[in-house]
């Protein structure tokens, strides 16, 4: 009976970890990163809610985070961080919330160019005289409720 438990633990620790394994895959395959898995391309995340405005991390202030590699500006921006990841994640996987919302496409981004609504960060294209947080202002609650349903796609 013992070894029957013990074997049952096993497995439920080898198929949880498994599970992470696959996630933070699946993760590091759908989200915005560059080769070194960095998001935002190294731009703080936190920075955006505190300071209201982009502001590029440095290594010396890093997170792993589930697959992704945050840079931070500051040690306090980093911690604030660790303490809750996922408010400040960007929406859509670090892609352009626009094109999530219009077509369900993955398009790159300016980090510079975005938009915190509802305690949410939402990045955006922002070159070649093409500013997509113009139009996401526009119809922003159908864009977002499009994005939404359309992230999901990439995680079934």
């Amino acid at each position: 009976m013992k070894h029957f438990i013990a074997t049952g633990l096993l497995l439920l620790a080898f198929t949880n970890s498994f599970s992470q394994t696959d996630a933070t895959a699946l993760r590091q395959q759908q989200f915005n990163i560059s080769k070194k898995q960095v998001a935002i391309g190294g731009y703080d995340a936190v920075a955006y809610f505190i300071e209201g405005k982009a502001k590029e991390g440095k290594p010396d202030f890093t997170v792993y985070h589930q697959g992704i590699t945050y840079y931070f500006s500051s040690a306090a921006n980093k911690e604030a961080f660790k303490a809750n990841p996922f408010k400040y994640e960007p929406q859509y996987g670090g892609w352009c919330a626009y094109a999530m919302g219009n077509n369900g496409s993955k398009v790159e981004v300016d980090p510079e160019t975005f938009k915190v609504t509802n305690g949410k960060l939402y990045l955006f294209y922002n070159k070649y005289f093409t500013n997509t947080l113009k139009s996401w202002n526009k119809n922003e609650a159908g864009l977002m409720k499009n994005a939404d349903a359309n992230w999901m796609k990439f995680f079934h």
